[in-house]
């Protein structure tokens, strides 16, 4: 079983809610039904699931009644399935697909103003965002993002144990120098991370074959089921923006500037034709957006830019396998070169970052002469993150020290830690402490 610290974001919310359900975000095939079966066999005596794809009985329960009391949906699911219990205080109910039914996202607020069992619902954001839903319950809907596994999980899924980690995040925090041989090996382990990635079918193929060649296999499958899902949910007028958009992400990567760019989509490509579908994509959980800022001083949402922005992938494997599978092994190898190369890490740190959560912003001067990929807030000041795929000069992250005065500014390269006055030089994988 792949570890998972989603585990412990379910179980903060068990001890900690009150008359609240949880809703659990994401895209496709990011493990969210697996964690949340392995929760229930951990902390309930009593499990009941039901699916709307799998069994749109179901929905009779929600849809064929104006009832969506407590009461009046539970005896109606048993009608449909007479296995169905429910005990007081001991039951998890899970409503998986629950975009399949936008009356079962209405009866959350019930079944939360009841407390008598824990309920978490699921669903792809595809479906969440763009299926009518008669009543949102505000104040009784817990809603929580989930990703494909991060770096650090999939050091796990290597045997790399937390105290290990402990070690090398040692190495972070004092700043010091990481000793050759584990920070090659763990360069090594960060560049398979970027052909593999965390999507969970794909880690475990990997883990139980060494095969690059079926990563690759699965990877294809996972973004053609991307864009089936794209022709199912989006509107017939988006659905060619939407498709186009996501598939021009890795030319977008690809240049020497990173911004994302309508007249790489379609040529003469303008935001008015296409800006939905980028919302649509970044509702659906596949792009995050980074926004520039005119000013990289706090607060950083004072001085955003809506117009200008990056966008990446977000599961780092997707992104190489869009490419073509040519792309890992230049990734593996380390001899991958030009503007690609760039993109490829910064979606590599976008991605570190947020699967913890953090907005993605970045810093480029409006003559172009100065760029910082990144953009991080801490004790209401900003602190610039420059990434590196290789380990040459910083000259933008210098001359913004030097007039913007940070408390310190980081670089991130594939070399070791280091430290020159403000500025601290990390190899790449530590992101994974920031």
């Amino acid at each position: 079983m792949l570890q998972r610290k989603f585990i412990n974001t379910l179980l903060e919310w068990k001890h900690a809610k009150h008359r609240e359900c949880l809703l659990v975000k994401g895209a496709r095939q990011i493990g969210k039904t697996y964690i949340i079966r392995e929760f229930a066999k951990a902390n309930y005596s009593n499990f009941i699931e039901i699916n709307f794809l799998r069994d749109v009985r179901f929905k009779d329960a929600f849809e064929q009644t104006p009832d969506l009391s407590f009461a009046s949906i539970f005896s109606r699911l048993t009608l449909i399935d007479s296995r169905i219990r429910f005990v007081p205080n001991q039951t998890l109910l899970f409503i998986d697909e629950i975009q399949e039914c936008g009356s079962a996202r209405t009866a959350l607020k019930f079944i939360a103003e009841e407390d008598r069992i824990d309920c978490i619902a699921s669903g792809s954001m595809l479906g969440i965002a763009y299926k009518k839903t008669a009543s949102i319950p505000v104040g009784y809907e817990r809603q929580i993002e989930m990703f494909s596994l991060d770096f650090e999980e999939y050091l796990w899924a290597k045997g790399y144990d937390s105290p290990q980690l402990s070690i090398l995040r040692g190495f972070f925090d004092k700043k010091e120098k990481v000793p050759t041989a584990v920070n090659d090996t763990m360069l090594r382990l960060l560049r398979e991370y970027m052909a593999v990635g965390g999507m969970p079918y794909v880690v475990q193929t990997y883990i139980d074959t060494n095969s690059y060649a079926l990563v690759f296999e699965e990877q294809s499958k996972i973004i053609s089921s991307y864009l089936d899902d794209i022709a199912k949910y989006a509107s017939e007028s988006e659905k060619p923006k939407a498709r186009n958009c996501y598939l021009s992400i890795p030319r977008q990567l690809a240049k020497e500037t990173t911004k994302f760019q309508y007249s790489v989509v379609e040529k003469g490509g303008t935001s008015r034709k296409f800006d939905n579908s980028l919302d649509w994509l970044n509702d659906a959980g596949l792009i995050k957006f980074c926004k520039n800022v005119s000013l990289p001083i706090f607060p950083l949402k004072a001085y955003t830019k809506d117009d200008q922005f990056k966008v990446y992938l977000s599961d780092m494997g997707l992104l190489t396998a869009m490419y073509d599978f040519d792309m890992k092994a230049a990734v593996i190898n380390n001899t991958l070169i030009g503007p690609a190369k760039g993109g490829i890490y910064e979606n590599l740190i976008a991605d570190m970052l947020f699967k913890k959560n953090r907005p993605l912003n970045y810093y480029k001067n409006d003559n172009n002469t100065q760029e910082i990929e990144f953009l991080l807030t801490e004790n209401a000041a900003v602190i610039p993150i420059e990434v590196k795929s290789g380990n040459g000069s910083t000259i933008s992250l210098n001359e913004i020290t030097a007039k913007f005065n940070p408390p310190y500014a980081l670089k991130f390269v594939t070399g070791n830690v280091g430290v020159s006055d403000k500025k601290i030089t990390y190899p790449l994988y530590m992101a994974m402490f920031l």
